[in-house]
This record gives C-alpha cells, sequence and structure tokens, in this order.
C-alpha cells in the first residue's frame, strides 16, 4: 500500500533532502570529476559509483517514504469501548491494548502517532525527513537510507580533497567558481554526515536492544512477554532472511513472516 502523507513540515525536508542531494552530484560532476578527472579512466568510474549511490539513496528514501510502516487497519464495524473510557480497563489476550484515539485494538508494540493519526506497529518514531513514521514494514529502506546517505557524504568529500589535489591551478575564475561550491560541498557533507551516523547508530542500538524509540521514551518495553532473540534474530526481524549483502538493497524486501492477529478477548 502506497502511503503520502500530507504534513507541510515533512514534504519541506523532502523537498530540502533532494535538493542536497542532487546538489551535490552537480558539483561532484560538474566541478570536480570532469575539470580533473575527464581524461582518465577514474573520472568515469567516479561519476559511475556516485550516481549510483544516489540511485540507491533515492530507491532508498522513496521507499521509505512511500511504504506503510505497519499501520493499524481500523475495523470495519464500531466496537464499545464504554468501559474503557469509563475507566475501567478493557484486558486483551498476548499484549493487545486499546488506543482511545482510534477506538480499537492494536497488536503489542503499536503506538498511535499524532502526526499520521494512526497506529503504527512496532512505531519507533515519526521522520520528517520521510513524512513517514519509521515502523515494522519500513524500518530497513529508512536505515539504508541513512546508509546511503552517509556513504555518500565521505564520497563527496572524498572527491573535493582528491580534485583539489590533482588540479590546484585552474584559471583564477574558474577556481573562484570550485572553490565556492567545494566549500558548500564539504559543509553539506559534514552535517548530513554526523546528522546520518548519530540516528544510525540510535536504530542500530534500538535493534540490539530490542527496544523502539517510543518504548524507551514511555519506559513500557517490558509491557508483553518478549523472548529472548540472537543479534543476528533480531536485524533479520528488520532486514529479512537473506543474505546480510543483500540488507543494503533497497530493490527487494523479504520481511521475517509476523502474524497480524486478527482475533482478541475482552
Amino acid at each position: 500500500m502506497v502511503v503520502f502523507r500530507g504534513d507541510p513540515c515533512g514534504v519541506i525536508c523532502i523537498l530540502i533532502t533532494y535538493t542536497a542531494v542532487f546538489y551535490a552530484d552537480y558539483v561532484v560532476v560538474r566541478h570536480l570529476v570532469i575539470p580533473t578527472m575527464a581524461e582518465s579512466m577514474w573520472g568515469a568510474v567516479n561519476v559511475v559509483f556516485f550516481n549510483l549511490i544516489v540511485f540507491l539513496l533515492t530507491v532508498s528514501h522513496l521507499r521509505a517514504v512511500l511504504s506503510d510502516p505497519g499501520i493499524v487497519p481500523l475495523p470495519s464495524t464500531s466496537m464499545d469501548f464504554s468501559d474503557h473510557h469509563a475507566g475501567n480497563p478493557v484486558q486483551s489476550k498476548d499484549g493487545w491494548t486499546v488506543c482511545i484515539k482510534c477506538e480499537t485494538y492494536r497488536p503489542p508494540r503499536a503506538h498511535h502517532c499524532r502526526v499520521c493519526r494512526q497506529c503504527i506497529r512496532r512505531m519507533d518514531h515519526h521522520c520528517p525527513w520521510i513524512n513517514n513514521c519509521v515502523g515494522e514494514f519500513n524500518q530497513k529502506f529508512f536505515i539504508q537510507f541513512l546508509f546511503y546517505v552517509g556513504l555518500l557524504s565521505v564520497y563527496a568529500f572524498g572527491l573535493t580533497i582528491a580534485a583539489w589535489i590533482i588540479d590546484p591551478g585552474s584559471p583564477k575564475e574558474l577556481k573562484h567558481t570550485k572553490l565556492i561550491h567545494s566549500v558548500i560541498l564539504v559543509i553539506e557533507s559534514i552535517l548530513f554526515g554526523l546528522f546520518v551516523v548519530a540516528i544510525g547508530c540510535d536504530q542500530i542500538s534500538s535493534i540490539l536492544n530490542d527496544e523502539t524509540l517510543v518504548e524507551q521514551v514511555k519506559k513500557d518495553s517490558n509491557s508483553y512477554k518478549r523472548q529472548p532473540k540472537s543479534r543476528m534474530a533480531l536485524f533479520q526481524e528488520v532486514f529479512g532472511r537473506g543474505h546480510p549483502l543483500s540488507w543494503l538493497c533497497p530493490l527487494q524486501f523479504n520481511p521475517v513472516n509476523r502474524q497480524l492477529q486478527s482475533s482478541f478477548e475482552v
């Protein structure tokens, strides 16, 4: 199911993301590679690999933006939660709880997002940079996006240094333009690089601890019975059962089968 939010903050963040990415691509190709490496095979190699990373970044980002993060479907018929509104707790089996705002049952580890106005399975947080929640079904794409942004930042930073080492003696006018674009690209690479490293470390930590950001904040990670799992099993829940190298590919997704319970008891 394709999902897109009309949240203005999210739309602006998406525009900033693609402006920064395609500006970096323009500077690398037009002002760094072509003037300094056009006559070398390394020029073509760098252009191909840099744009390959841009492609993988774009695909992973679009899939994180447009994928269903794990929306808990609303019931087709209305339910009576008068006892719950009156203050009497409604008990359900296997850790299912009641969302007052959605007025429906939700599975364990699902939480209500005030921006999406829906309950999301295994919700980690709502990210304006993908204009979507990071949840059970799109966390893989979000982490891939972070990885490729970090990789692109390092690559752009390295190409900037290499271009100035190879050709420091360009004509004065061209050198001035190259300098301006190089400074902007370096600042952009550092800012985005540090940003995604910080978020990426939080994501890996949450996977290994089997605890989402929402659970950390609300301190409710132990509100259901959790089975001990190996590190590989924890990563497979997010990235699928394929080979670890396939976890970097945003073109496929084979998640571990998770049963969405459709029955509950009050």
